[in-house]
């Protein structure tokens, strides 16, 4: 399984070069998955509490893979990665991170501009694909600076039972910080009420355009989705939130926003021994940026095997 470092992504936009645009810390990576090209874009990193990685996992446990991890014992930082994508005439955003709508994350939020460095016009996005209605995967599509540029035309692509689901979202198996379920549910509604014109759901799948396949797994959410992309013999896959950073050692751990948790653990090691057979490439939306990565299983568990950058 290879992959290929495309030129670096064009710099011609007038604010290219201004500070603000320049960052000494990588944003951006392009990568070719046979004839599909693909930016992986961060949209920043967010805190979030240890304890919403392993919901049922005992306290030494989770703070011994922590410690292994060399990650703080109570606060951590969650990446946030989008990607967009070429096939043919079409140009897709996946995901779209958080948006700038919520100030206690001023890491966060942080597309728009990347997307301007990247010298990635909005207005050429002719669809976009989303994982699930998770405010930090469709809070970017909010933000005025940001829709405003889309254009009239866009084609929003989402599982139809997502959509359902937030008509009257049930929170009872998760285990999210006292206020997050409201700013979810009306983050969802929002963005609804905004798009409802635009959206095209599907049931189990839909060819976006070619290679480019999207998917309902649930688990995380009733339909959280996946995206594959398959060209010239590579492969990779767009995991949404099927994978975090404890994924591949303890994928039996429940996370704070799988609202469907045993589900979701099915998922997880149903896309983890399908990548590690397959050679397939992974990238997730909360995985050290840029996330790219080969899977290989390690016992009854599996680890994160990372790609050399390209140049």
């Amino acid at each position: 399984m290879s992959h290929t470092h495309l030129d670096r992504p064009r710099l011609d936009h007038p604010h290219a070069h201004t500070p603000g645009y320049d960052e000494a810390v990588p944003s951006r990576y392009a990568l070719k998955v046979g004839d599909i090209e693909v930016t992986v874009i961060s949209d920043g990193v967010l805190p979030i509490t240890t304890s919403t990685l392993a919901t049922n996992a005992a306290k030494e446990e989770l703070a011994s893979w922590l410690g292994e991890m060399f990650l703080p014992p109570e606060v951590c930082d969650w990446p946030l990665n989008v990607a967009v994508v070429r096939s043919g005439d079409r140009t897709i955003l996946v995901d779209s991170g958080l948006g700038t709508e919520f100030p206690g994350f001023p890491r966060a939020g942080q597309l728009a501009a990347r997307l301007d460095a990247a010298g990635i016009d909005p207005a050429s996005v002719t669809d976009v694909v989303l994982t699930h209605l998770h405010m930090d995967h469709v809070g970017g599509l909010l933000v005025e600076g940001l829709r405003g540029r889309l254009r009239k035309d866009l084609r929003v692509h989402l599982a139809a039972a997502e959509a359902e689901f937030w008509d009257a979202p049930d929170f009872t198996r998760t285990v999210m910080p006292g206020p997050v379920p409201e700013v979810l549910r009306r983050t969802a509604a929002q963005f609804l009420d905004l798009y409802r014109g635009q959206l095209r759901p599907f049931e189990k799948e839909y060819e976006v355009a070619p290679g480019v396949l999207i998917q309902r797994t649930g688990g995380h959410t009733p339909g959280h989705s996946v995206i594959r992309l398959e060209s010239g013999g590579d492969l990779l896959t767009f995991a949404g939130d099927a994978v975090f950073q404890t994924g591949p050692a303890k994928p039996e751990w429940h996370n704070g926003f799988d609202h469907d948790p045993e589900e979701s653990i099915r998922v997880r090691r149903r896309l983890l021994t399908e990548l590690a057979s397959s050679g397939g490439l992974l990238l997730a939306s909360h995985l050290s940026f840029p996330s790219v990565c080969h899977v290989a299983e390690d016992g009854s568990a599996f680890r994160f095997v990372p790609t050399v950058w390209a140049h």
